[in-house]
């Protein structure tokens, strides 16, 4: 047998991708255990019956003829868990729809200190604040929409706040309807808050229209209201703190000193008022006296 194997060209280096090998003599059973153990074994084998001896490959074996196929092959059944996972890594690697087709001046926010910080060092920029929930169905069909307004306007700054992320911030911020947007700017604050879908778009093209020319703003950058940082900051599952601002004194006294101020420059321009004499007030306790008495 060895002397049979030694004259075949079995070893010969294959110069193409697909080379043909006669192994089986001719008088081989292909009916017994070992011919079926051999094609589950190499499942990427494909054996197709020859009568003729293969002259090219110089070997004395006659029977089937054995196409070997590169990169062909059929999967093992061990490698079906290691598929499976490539799958859900391919999944979950694919892209969110709020994520997609989001321009320069589009952030979402991670925390509340992130919007109030966000609004504050906006300065006189125009801020909105979009308001969205991963499951909304007007959310997402609204979202192409409002980053093609965001790449139409770069000088506006929008704000993401996903709503099943930061739950108890839209609480505290008197959020329910959803898409919900507020525009803010400079020491105006709040300019606007409303809902709309993308039926109506129209909505927020006129609020952004109207707040959107530049302006200058006296004072310092307000944000969000006091009572809505109050909330905030009173709000346990939030890590945010804020100290109120103190109330400002009531401005009575001043308001006293004007009136006596206003009253002694009245009596110096007119002569004073006669009092009323004590004959006429006896006269008119005893008429009530009387009348008190009658009834």
């Amino acid at each position: 047998m060895a002397d049979v194997v030694s004259k075949s060209n079995l070893f010969r280096p294959p110069c193409i991708h697909r080379h043909w090998i006669s192994i089986f003599p001719n008088n081989w059973n292909f009916n017994s255990g070992v011919y079926s153990s051999a094609l589950r074994e190499f499942p990427s084998l494909k054996l197709k019956p020859m009568s003729l001896r293969s002259s090219s490959l110089g070997s004395d074996f006659y029977g089937p003829r054995i196409v070997v196929e590169q990169g062909k092959g059929m999967p093992k059944k061990g490698n079906s868990k290691a598929s499976n996972s490539q799958m859900s890594l391919l999944i979950g690697k694919a892209q969110k729809w709020w994520e997609k087709e989001i321009q320069p001046n589009m952030k979402e926010v991670t925390s509340a200190q992130d919007l109030v910080d966000s609004l504050l060092n906006a300065g006189d920029k125009l801020v909105v604040v979009d308001f969205f929930s991963p499951g909304c169905g007007g959310c997402k069909a609204l979202h192409p929409k409002i980053c093609q307004l965001a790449e139409m306007n770069p000088e506006v700054q929008f704000l993401q706040v996903n709503y099943e992320e930061h739950k108890s911030m839209c609480y505290s911020l008197n959020v329910h309807v959803l898409p919900f947007f507020r525009f803010y700017r400079g020491a105006h604050g709040r300019l606007c808050s409303f809902s709309c879908t993308n039926a109506t778009i129209k909505k927020f093209k006129d609020a952004l229209a109207k707040h959107k020319p530049d302006r200058c703003s006296l004072g310092p950058t307000k944000g969000l209201e006091e009572k809505e940082l109050v909330a905030l900051c009173a709000n346990k599952d939030l890590s945010f703190n804020y100290t109120p601002k103190p109330m400002e004194p009531l401005l009575v006294p001043a308001q006293e000193e004007f009136v006596i101020a206003a009253a002694a420059a009245h009596s110096n321009s007119n002569p004073p008022l006669p009092l009323p004499s004590t004959t006429s007030r006896s006269t008119t306790t005893q008429e009530k006296t009387l009348v008190t008495a009658g009834r």
